[in-house]
């Protein structure tokens, strides 16, 4: 029983700390839903994913403006690209056509903030295993439990889905990947990478490939503007993913 509970609280300060870095599914969730439309309850509704209960998300307690939903492209990125951008706390898969589907995502107070500029999807993992880096054992010794990872699962930090992105093939340890802690979206929250709703990343991982390039904006941006001194640069035209021989441009 003492192990049982032991066991419980490291789970729980793992999610309190991180706040979250297929088979038959409930609804179309391979589509997107404007706000304040009735599919949007089908499109959040319970999942039944690799054997894991996502549960339903109660819309009745989440802004509108944080659901999934298509909206003209924040640049001159070509389809494919993923864009995030942490300042306005929003992720852009951008479409061919000049549309982006927007999602909002969580951000930590430490690890979101050191990551910008340009990389790629490296992997892609479904209901991933979550190792604590070393820095995280050093300030919270408890996380040495699960030196060895914790496997996935739904009270597992990392959600559903986790895309790792990398730069020059070296991962960058930074993430997008889902959550167990839904309130946390729209928010800057303890530590942690890029999290979206566990629904909005299963959305998002079906949609791209390993190769996708990523930017990372630190800063709410008006449309068409870059910090070229950060490296975050705009993609020239391209073919829809996968690229063969793909090879990102580093400022």
């Amino acid at each position: 029983m003492t192990s049982l509970i032991d066991r419980r609280s490291v789970v729980a300060a793992i999610a309190l700390t991180l706040g979250g870095c297929a088979p038959y599914r409930g609804g179309p969730y391979s589509s997107f839903y404007p706000i304040g439309m009735p599919e949007s309850a089908s499109a959040y509704g319970p999942i039944l994913d690799h054997g894991h209960e996502i549960p339903a998300l109660d819309l009745s307690k989440i802004d509108p403006a944080l659901l999934r939903q298509m909206t003209p492209s924040p640049g001159p990125y070509r389809p494919g690209t993923i864009v995030v951008n942490v300042g306005e706390r929003r992720l852009y898969l951008i479409r061919p056509g000049g549309g982006a589907i927007r999602y909002a995502v969580g951000v930590g107070r430490e690890e979101a903030l050191n990551f910008r500029g340009s990389a790629v999807v490296g992997r892609k993992g479904e209901w991933p295993r979550w190792s604590p880096t070393e820095d995280m054992i050093r300030r919270m010794p408890i996380y040495a439990h699960y030196v060895n990872g914790l496997p996935g699962g739904i009270g597992n930090p990392l959600g559903a889905r986790a895309l790792y992105l990398y730069r020059g093939n070296q991962d960058t340890y930074f993430r997008l990947h889902g959550t167990n802690e839904p309130e946390t979206i729209g928010e800057k929250v303890s530590s942690g990478c890029i999290r979206l709703f566990n629904h909005d990343v299963i959305d998002l991982y079906d949609r791209v490939s390993v190769g996708a390039p990523v930017i990372v904006l630190q800063e709410a941006r008006g449309p068409f503007r870059a910090d070229a001194e950060a490296g975050e640069l705009y993609w020239p035209a391209a073919p829809e993913p996968p690229w063969p021989g793909f090879e990102p441009y580093w400022q």
